[in-house]
């Protein structure tokens, strides 16, 4: 009998990218191999992406984690990456580490990924430690990710902020403009691009062309906490054209 596992997801309410994403990514990964995934998702409120929204939206994540939990879940995955960053450095471990005991507290116990997190375990993963970013965020929010990044232990040689204020806009980024905007940044000493430091903003198609015209590894949120979710599950870390983070080699 087919293996099913159930992916549980912590959403922003405004969020409409990590539903499809990561379920894009598991369902080409069932077109190699034989395990399939069902998607579950409990939602936070949040509509403009600042600090102050942030954090009310992080106040509700243990509700979430215990209804994700009801559905026996097994993984569950915070879709917000800057959510977490905004709370302080290394508040990924801090949240796993609470979210994972709400699931436990509910007799469904479930590892715990949170985007932020996998981004920057991620890293250690394909040993980079000059990285260039490109976040949707405002400025000031922007340089708070690249400082919980460099607070990581990794060197941020360069970063683009888009500067979208409403996530909603954010899910609209065309991600056909992603590789222009790499190009137009100082790539060339970086181990790895960060493509999309925001689980919101699209980037799943840009990938591949990234990955070719920079020879650079490509991360993104997305991306990254596919691989750690999958890691978690002890499945092979493999998709098709999700960049070398998913190639298998890791």
């Amino acid at each position: 009998m087919q293996k099913i596992y159930r992916i549980g997801q912590i959403v922003p309410s405004s969020n409409t990218t990590m539903e499809t994403e990561i379920p894009a990514m598991l369902n080409l990964r069932q077109t190699i191999r034989p395990e399939r995934f069902t998607y579950h998702s409990s939602r936070m409120r949040m509509k403009k992406v600042v600090k102050e929204e942030l954090a009310a939206m992080d106040a509700e994540s243990d509700r979430c984690a215990v209804e994700l939990s009801d559905a026996r879940v097994d993984v569950l995955g915070y879709a917000c990456l800057v959510a977490i960053m905004a709370m302080g450095h290394g508040y990924h471990r801090v949240a796993q580490k609470r979210l994972h005991e709400k699931t436990v507290a509910n007799e469904a116990a479930a590892p715990v990924i949170t985007s932020a997190g996998a981004l920057v375990d991620a890293l250690k993963v394909i040993k980079a430690r000059r990285v260039v970013v490109v976040a949707p965020y405002m400025k000031p929010l922007t340089e708070l990710v690249v400082d919980y990044i460099r607070n990581e232990g990794y060197e941020v040689i360069d970063y683009r902020a888009l500067e979208i204020p409403d996530n909603l806009d954010v899910a609209r980024h065309d991600p056909a403009r992603l590789p222009e905007i790499v190009q137009n940044m100082d790539y060339q000493d970086a181990d790895a691009i960060v493509l999309s430091a925001c689980v919101q903003m699209p980037s799943l198609p840009a990938i591949a062309k990234v990955e070719a015209l920079t020879g650079k590894p490509v991360i993104t949120a997305a991306v990254a906490t596919t691989y750690a979710m999958l890691k978690s599950l002890d499945l092979e870390a493999v998709v098709p054209g999700a960049g070398v983070l998913l190639s298998g080699a890791y």
